[in-house]
């Protein structure tokens, strides 16, 4: 066994002489507590208190296996398959993002936007279906559909859907050559790929290894490509008037801006996150 000792406050030590040299302090001692909660069913007071708890084999054998997998970076969220985003815990898995705290302030930006809203909303690229999903269960009167152009992707958002007891529409869609033939859409949403290819020597080797690239990263030299592609499809399939909330690379927030301000937009605004990067473009469809 990894320990001699089979106490949690035993692993708690082992997990923190273990990782201290990979991770920051803090986040060791997240992961510890995350994986009580998911081994163990204990709260972060529970586990606490619980630190002299004796571990049968099968439960140490759970965090030795959790540790060989932090030792290699793989995040959290696909150790414990679960990540909790705006107020509810979705699924996921290596063929999803990780839905984020900053993509949390897009979806509270359309809900303290729309409080009494009845109409359609479209997800595009919606991965677990945390956007989608979050957006029909704050916005119980809404219709919303969500596409993706990965079918193991939409596969983990159809579970969340029913986990969830939400009713969003999932649709296998490439936004690039969209086949989408329905009704227009009151609301189009999404957090596209924006992440240029040269950015990659800048990112963490826990997203960069184990997330998906296809929803990721675009070619340095198409830094606009799916928001060039957004576009296009609003101009038949966003309502006259209708709304359009995206995520943006930091870098590229005012010529984002300014192709949607040239290409049938109004109100045109870029939105910082908590942290006061440029996160988030806000539009309304043009009248004429």
């Amino acid at each position: 066994m990894f320990v001699q000792e089979n106490s949690l406050e035993a692993i708690k030590e082992y997990f923190f002489n273990s990782l201290l040299e990979l991770y920051p302090e803090r986040e060791v001692d997240s992961f510890f507590y995350l994986l009580s909660e998911h081994f163990l069913d204990l709260s972060r007071i529970q586990t606490r208190q619980s630190l002299s708890r004796k571990l049968s084999e099968s439960e140490l054998l759970k965090f030795h296996y959790a540790l060989k997998k932090l030792k290699d970076f793989v995040p959290i969220q696909q150790i414990t398959g679960s990540q909790f985003f705006y107020n509810h815990t979705f699924l996921v898995s290596p063929d999803t993002l990780i839905p984020r705290p900053e993509t949390e302030e897009l979806v509270d930006l359309i809900v303290k936007n729309n409080t009494e809203f009845d109409g359609r909303i479209l997800d595009i690229g919606t991965g677990t279906g945390a956007i989608a999903i979050s957006l029909n269960l704050a916005l119980p009167n809404s219709s919303v559909t969500a596409f993706d152009v990965s079918k193991p992707a939409l596969e983990v958002a159809q579970k969340n859907n029913l986990l969830l007891n939400s009713s969003v529409e999932f649709l296998l869609e490439d936004i690039l050559y969209p086949t989408y033939n329905g009704k227009p859409f009151d609301i189009v949403v999404s957090n596209p790929p924006y992440v240029l290819d040269k950015e990659k020597s800048q990112m963490e080797k826990n997203v960069l290894e184990y997330e998906p690239h296809l929803a990721l990263f675009v070619k340095d030299e198409e830094p606009l490509l799916f928001y060039k592609a957004i576009a296009n499809f609003c101009q038949s399939n966003l309502v006259k008037g209708g709304k359009l909330f995206v995520e943006i690379n930091e870098q590229y927030g005012n010529e984002t801006s300014e192709f949607f301000s040239s290409h049938g937009f109004d109100s045109v605004q870029i939105l910082k996150d908590l942290n006061g990067k440029d996160r988030m473009i806000s539009a309304i469809k043009s009248l004429d």
